[in-house]
């Protein structure tokens, strides 16, 4: 089962209990039904609730989504970052990317009903509400961009690709996963071995070499 979303600032308060499970109910509807099928009343039921009593915490359903949202991205940049703070200090660019890969895709597929709401209904949610989650979006792309910046400067990049367009198409292919990725079909762990394999030979040089300069940095 994915993994509720527990905020550092949670109390043990019955008020904070609630909302959290709204929260949690809101992620799970929301990644499965979309954003134009996500209704309060299923969000209550999942939750266990009355409609009614989700006005408490949240003044509308727009309001319920954006939290929703901007948690998913959020959650998932700060996941890449604890995993690659977890890396030796030798672990090269490559090994780094490939940990960022892991962790996308852990964190989208198995882990958070947040993370693959926010992926999947990125382009359905009206703009108004996106100013937390594009500011988030745009965080977690700077990372993915170091480390490409990196490998590119170790010449762990083949020098036939353009290195921003590289980084967009796997972001793009990590994402798109939640869209067809079946359980009963494959494991977690076999999709994030086969995209790791998928990655690392199709933007790795064979020859990696120390380039003098970065003409091909991410951007």
């Amino acid at each position: 089962m994915p993994r509720k979303r527990t905020p550092p600032e949670l109390s043990d308060s019955k008020a904070q209990r609630t909302r959290s499970r709204i929260l949690d109910a809101a992620a799970h509807v929301l990644s499965v039904k979309g954003y134009a099928g996500t209704r309060l009343t299923d969000v209550a039921e999942y939750a266990e609730l009355q409609a009614p009593a989700i006005y408490y915490y949240f003044p509308s359903r727009e309001d319920l989504i954006e939290e929703v949202m901007f948690c998913g991205v959020s959650d998932l940049r700060r996941f890449l970052q604890d995993a690659l703070k977890e890396l030796p200090r030798t672990a090269s660019p490559m090994d780094r990317i490939m940990t960022a890969v892991q962790s996308h895709l852990r964190h989208e597929l198995e882990l958070s009903d947040y993370a693959r709401a926010s992926i999947r209904n990125s382009g359905q949610i009206p703009e108004h509400l996106r100013t937390r989650q594009k500011k988030e979006e745009a965080a977690y792309t700077r990372i993915w961009r170091q480390l490409m910046n990196d490998a590119v400067a170790q010449g762990q990049i083949r020098d036939d690709l353009n290195a921003p367009l590289a980084q967009a198409l796997v972001m793009g292919a990590l994402n798109w996963a939640a869209e067809w990725w079946d359980p009963r079909r494959s494991s977690i762990d076999t999709i994030i071995s086969n995209a790791q394999v998928f990655v690392r030979h199709g933007l790795g040089s064979p020859h990696p070499e120390p380039r003098r300069g970065n003409k091909q940095r991410a951007k």
